[in-house]
Protein backbone atom coordinates (compact mmCIF):
# COMPACT_ATOMS: atom_id res chain seq x y z
CA UNK A 1 0.00 0.00 0.00
CA UNK A 2 3.31 2.90 0.70
CA UNK A 3 5.10 1.33 -1.93
CA UNK A 4 1.54 1.93 -4.71
CA UNK A 5 0.70 5.67 -2.51
CA UNK A 6 4.83 6.81 -2.72
CA UNK A 7 6.24 4.98 -5.81
CA UNK A 8 4.10 3.55 -8.46
CA UNK A 9 2.64 6.45 -11.26
CA UNK A 10 -1.37 6.26 -10.61
CA UNK A 11 -4.45 8.08 -11.94
CA UNK A 12 -6.14 8.33 -8.30
CA UNK A 13 -7.03 12.36 -7.21
CA UNK A 14 -6.35 11.15 -4.01
CA UNK A 15 -2.87 9.81 -4.31
CA UNK A 16 -2.05 12.56 -6.53
CA UNK A 17 -3.35 14.87 -4.11
CA UNK A 18 -1.22 13.43 -1.39
CA UNK A 19 2.21 13.76 -3.22
CA UNK A 20 1.25 17.25 -4.53
CA UNK A 21 0.71 18.16 -1.22
CA UNK A 22 3.92 16.58 0.21
CA UNK A 23 5.62 18.47 -3.23
CA UNK A 24 3.79 21.62 -2.37
CA UNK A 25 5.22 21.55 0.95
CA UNK A 26 8.60 21.41 -0.33
CA UNK A 27 8.05 23.92 -3.00
CA UNK A 28 6.59 26.08 -0.01
CA UNK A 29 9.60 25.74 1.97
CA UNK A 30 11.63 26.96 -1.00
CA UNK A 31 9.38 29.62 -1.00
CA UNK A 32 9.38 30.51 2.28
CA UNK A 33 12.56 30.45 2.69
CA UNK A 34 13.63 32.65 -0.13
CA UNK A 35 10.67 35.08 1.25
CA UNK A 36 12.49 35.28 4.70
CA UNK A 37 15.96 35.89 2.67
CA UNK A 38 15.02 38.28 -0.19
CA UNK A 39 13.01 40.54 2.77
CA UNK A 40 15.08 40.36 6.17
CA UNK A 41 18.29 39.31 4.30
CA UNK A 42 18.58 41.81 1.10
CA UNK A 43 15.67 44.03 2.31
CA UNK A 44 13.61 43.65 -0.99
CA UNK A 45 10.14 45.19 -0.37
CA UNK A 46 7.91 42.15 0.81
CA UNK A 47 5.17 41.95 -2.08
CA UNK A 48 8.70 41.86 -4.44
CA UNK A 49 10.19 39.07 -2.35
CA UNK A 50 6.86 37.19 -2.22
CA UNK A 51 7.12 37.27 -6.36
CA UNK A 52 10.52 36.52 -6.60
CA UNK A 53 10.02 33.66 -3.62
CA UNK A 54 7.02 32.48 -5.50
CA UNK A 55 8.64 31.76 -9.24
CA UNK A 56 11.17 30.56 -7.66
CA UNK A 57 8.81 28.07 -5.95
CA UNK A 58 6.29 27.30 -8.78
CA UNK A 59 10.02 26.02 -10.54
CA UNK A 60 10.73 23.53 -7.79
CA UNK A 61 6.96 22.53 -8.01
CA UNK A 62 6.81 21.46 -11.89
CA UNK A 63 9.91 20.14 -12.01
CA UNK A 64 8.51 17.45 -9.09
CA UNK A 65 5.04 17.34 -10.22
CA UNK A 66 5.75 16.02 -13.87
CA UNK A 67 8.18 13.55 -11.75
CA UNK A 68 6.49 12.44 -9.50
CA UNK A 69 3.03 13.49 -9.10
CA UNK A 70 0.85 13.31 -12.12
CA UNK A 71 1.16 10.30 -14.42
CA UNK A 72 -0.74 11.41 -17.30
CA UNK A 73 0.19 14.82 -19.44
CA UNK A 74 -2.13 16.68 -21.77
CA UNK A 75 0.36 18.55 -24.18
CA UNK A 76 3.12 16.75 -25.88
CA UNK A 77 4.92 20.22 -25.99
CA UNK A 78 6.83 20.91 -22.57
CA UNK A 79 6.70 24.49 -23.49
CA UNK A 80 3.05 24.57 -23.75
CA UNK A 81 2.68 22.30 -20.82
CA UNK A 82 5.31 24.50 -18.65
CA UNK A 83 3.44 27.97 -20.36
CA UNK A 84 0.04 26.84 -19.00
CA UNK A 85 1.49 25.43 -15.68
CA UNK A 86 3.39 28.99 -15.48
CA UNK A 87 0.19 30.81 -16.45
CA UNK A 88 -2.00 28.92 -13.82
CA UNK A 89 1.12 29.81 -11.39
CA UNK A 90 0.07 33.05 -12.22
CA UNK A 91 -3.19 33.30 -11.28
CA UNK A 92 -1.50 31.38 -7.78
CA UNK A 93 0.72 34.11 -7.64
CA UNK A 94 -1.87 37.02 -8.17
CA UNK A 95 -3.88 35.12 -5.05
CA UNK A 96 -0.89 34.93 -3.16
CA UNK A 97 0.43 38.94 -3.45
CA UNK A 98 -3.75 39.49 -2.42
CA UNK A 99 -3.55 37.56 0.25
CA UNK A 100 -0.26 38.55 2.04
CA UNK A 101 -1.40 42.16 1.61
CA UNK A 102 -4.67 41.65 2.94
CA UNK A 103 -3.37 40.23 5.75
CA UNK A 104 -0.47 42.02 6.41
CA UNK A 105 -2.05 45.54 5.98
CA UNK A 106 -5.43 45.65 7.03
CA UNK A 107 -5.47 42.57 9.59
CA UNK A 108 -1.75 43.67 10.74
CA UNK A 109 0.03 40.04 10.63
CA UNK A 110 3.67 39.70 9.98
CA UNK A 111 4.30 39.27 6.58
CA UNK A 112 5.35 35.19 7.29
CA UNK A 113 2.14 34.61 9.31
CA UNK A 114 0.53 36.37 5.78
CA UNK A 115 2.31 33.80 3.31
CA UNK A 116 1.09 30.81 5.29
CA UNK A 117 -2.49 31.93 5.14
CA UNK A 118 -2.23 32.66 1.52
CA UNK A 119 -0.71 29.00 0.92
CA UNK A 120 -3.21 27.27 1.77
CA UNK A 121 -5.49 29.29 -0.69
CA UNK A 122 -2.67 28.74 -3.56
CA UNK A 123 -2.30 25.16 -2.70
CA UNK A 124 -5.79 24.70 -3.61
CA UNK A 125 -6.05 26.58 -6.78
CA UNK A 126 -2.95 25.04 -8.15
CA UNK A 127 -3.53 21.62 -7.87
CA UNK A 128 -7.48 21.88 -9.16
CA UNK A 129 -5.77 23.79 -11.83
CA UNK A 130 -3.68 21.58 -12.51
CA UNK A 131 -4.68 18.11 -12.24
CA UNK A 132 -7.89 19.76 -14.57
CA UNK A 133 -5.93 21.50 -17.12
CA UNK A 134 -2.97 20.13 -17.69
CA UNK A 135 -2.71 16.23 -16.13
CA UNK A 136 -6.05 15.11 -17.06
Amino acid sequence: MIQKILMHRTDNSFIQFFRYTLVGGLAFIVDFSSLFIFTDILNVYYLISAALAFVIGTIVNYSLSICWVFSKRTFRSKSVEFGIFALIGLVGLCLNELVIWIFTEYVNLHYLISKIISAGFVLLWNFSGRKFLLFR
